[in-house]
């Protein structure tokens, strides 16, 4: 008993160790952070300004967007209120009426005023309490200045909440992949399958998918990869680029003797160290912009045996269904344990033999329930 519990505990450790070692996590993001400052130049950041006030958080643009308002109104209105004083409008305020016609800004006696001028001047309120005599060269082409940066202003914050409400990225959040990869038998390979799909109706145009396994190798010098990178191809029917995504697609790679999968096992998968990172790159149809989906599949999310249940079907209607409540479900499949067993001619026979698929292939599609093709036999003659 003491045993048992020991060994749940190390497991619990270990898996919660490889959690932690995820490079790329499920919804794109990359487990990644430079823990040395040699090389990180800030001014460089600053040079491309426009990139870091894109990529910050929506808390800071906010906290951007109060203090460029509030910090022009106040700078200006320390201007305004500068003029004023040097003038001498702030000491002539109980004087004649002629010295009253000789002040450069009306009804400006204080900092608080002045503010409220400045305010008022560049968000183009003017209530007409406060304004400019004409009297002051100074004071227009302060105004001058002051209306053509907030133009500056307000164009900036515009377009930068224009730009971060319409990232690519965010297109991406509307195509998902199964939780899980399965490896089973498919059009007579044995192949590694994942889903994918679109939850909008607007195509991905373009779309490519391609897959990276990261692994540690050691080289014949003795020199130690910590993330080596091993391409992974991954097809569908109709091939691997421009694919029709307009529903879910179940894309397979493989398994042949050039793939790093063929030296893996049912027995040994779990125990491997590796992560499939997979990625999809397309163009959305309505906003003409590039984006990527990432994700990534470690040991424990590949299950070896298994196949999908299919999630596209027929109505007698003549529409097709599209059931996401299958998209990640799995279902027993005759398998062999390993790729070098399937590669073998006698076993590869009588796999094949066996392995008896219900349903009809499609281009594209998993399975295709003909309900109504009686009717359209009907309509035809």
């Amino acid at each position: 008993m003491f045993q048992f519990i020991r060994k749940q505990i190390h497991n619990h450790l270990v898996e919660r160790k490889i959690r932690r070692t995820r490079f790329v996590t499920k919804d794109g993001h990359c487990n990644i952070k430079f823990g040395t400052t040699e090389y990180h130049n800030h001014f460089a950041f600053l040079m491309d300004f426009w990139t870091t006030f894109v990529e910050i958080h929506w808390c800071f643009v906010f906290v951007l967007f109060a203090a460029a308002f509030t910090g022009s109104w106040f700078i200006f209105g320390l201007l305004w209120y500068s003029l004023a004083k040097n003038n001498g409008d702030l000491e002539t305020l109980q004087n004649s009426s002629e010295s009253q016609q000789m002040k450069c800004l009306e009804n400006i006696n204080s900092l608080t005023t002045a503010f409220l001028y400045s305010l008022e001047t560049q968000t183009t309120i003017g209530y007409g309490g406060r304004a400019l005599t004409g009297h002051c060269p100074g004071t227009v082409a302060l105004l001058i200045i002051q209306s053509l940066m907030g133009a500056i202003i307000n164009c900036f914050m515009c377009g930068l909440i224009l730009a971060k409400i319409s990232l690519p990225k965010r297109r991406a959040k509307t195509v998902t992949f199964s939780e899980t990869a399965v490896i089973c038998l498919w059009k007579g390979n044995l192949c590694l399958q994942i889903r994918v799909a679109n939850l909008r109706k607007t195509l991905l145009i373009g779309s490519h998918i391609y897959g990276k396994l990261l692994r540690t190798t050691l080289t014949p010098e003795g020199e130690t990869i910590i993330l080596d990178q091993v391409n992974i191809d991954f097809l569908v029917d109709a091939g691997k680029d421009n694919l029709f995504f307009v529903c879910p697609l179940t894309l397979y790679h493989v398994i042949d003797k050039s793939s790093p999968f063929s030296e893996m096992a049912a027995e040994t998968l779990q125990q491997q160290d590796f992560e499939l990172v997979v990625f999809l790159d397309g163009m959305a149809e309505s906003t003409s912009l590039s984006c990527q989906v990432r994700t990534s599949y470690l040991p424990r999310e590949i299950k070896w045996g298994y196949s999908f249940l299919p999630v596209i079907s027929r109505t007698k209607g003549g529409k097709y269904r599209v059931d996401l409540s299958n998209f990640s479900k799995t279902e027993p499949a005759v398998t062999p344990h390993c790729a070098c067993c399937f590669h073998n001619e006698h076993n590869k026979e009588l796999i094949l033999h066996q392995h008896v698929r219900e349903g009809i292939d499609n281009l594209g599609f998993d399975v295709i329930e003909l309900q109504d093709s009686v009717d359209v036999t009907e309509k035809c003659d």
